[in-house]
């Protein structure tokens, strides 16, 4: 069953035409990665998802339904959760205190704080250090687990591993492995391509703004020519 779809979806910032007939399928309890440059519109197709980025022109369904035209609450309130990139915690608030503005905010049936600890044994043991004192993997680790206390049917991963050191990211993946395994639906964007095809099942890869390229984990692992040509680094635009 397909929990979503994008058909020939067009999305502008302003006047700058930035996603040109993007199509995209993910189905139930699937991991797909979202490849690219920086800059080809990995971030903007989530935003776009989600609806901070409305679409233009094109088809968006979630579960069979359109949700093109829905508000940002709307779409939250089905149940697709995005992790920005940017992590947006709440500074002043201990991590017990997020996750449990997190959980209020759930419009279904959200999970209980101690097995999102169970889950993070990191975050239990910072369960009272306020936001602002948590490091940079501590804060995306509590960014996820925001996400995950509201049980959502659709996980949207941004970039989780920027600005993160090493290790941290190792850690990163044995939690979202974790996740995974519990058969949650997640897009995920990420510029450390191993990374995402470690958690992922299928993979598209975006350039400047359309479809390049989309097939399994498998084949793009056999496709160095595809690995040099669209995830090589290289500078663009910001995403």
């Amino acid at each position: 069953m397909s929990v979503l779809t994008l058909e020939d979806v067009n999305s502008y910032y302003g006047n700058s035409h930035i996603l040109f007939d993007l199509d995209l399928e993910v189905e139930q309890n699937e991991v797909v990665a979202l490849l690219g440059r920086n800059g080809a519109g990995k971030t903007t197709t989530l935003r776009t998802i989600t609806g901070t980025v409305p679409r233009r022109e094109g088809r968006i369904e979630f579960r069979g339904e359109d949700i093109a035209d829905d508000s940002v609450d709307k779409i939250s309130n089905r149940g697709v959760k995005l992790v920005p990139e940017e992590r947006r915690i709440f500074p002043t608030l201990t991590v017990t205190e997020n996750m449990q503005v997190a959980r209020d905010m759930s419009s279904g049936n959200p999970r209980d704080i101690q097995e999102m600890y169970d889950v993070f044994p990191v975050l239990d043991e910072l369960r009272e250090n306020r936001g602002r004192n948590l490091s940079g993997g501590e804060q995306q680790m509590l960014s996820v687990a925001r996400a995950l206390i509201q049980d959502p049917d659709l996980l949207l991963l941004d970039e989780p591993t920027e600005g993160l050191a090493p290790v941290i990211v190792d850690d990163l993946y044995d939690v979202l492995s974790e996740v995974v395994a519990e058969d949650v639906t997640v897009v995920i964007t990420e510029q450390n391509v191993d990374f995402a095809l470690e958690l992922s099942e299928r993979a598209y890869i975006i350039e400047k703004g359309a479809n390049a390229w989309g097939g399994t984990v498998d084949e793009l692992n056999e496709r160095e020519d595809l690995l040099d040509e669209y995830l090589s680094v290289g500078g663009a635009e910001a995403d």
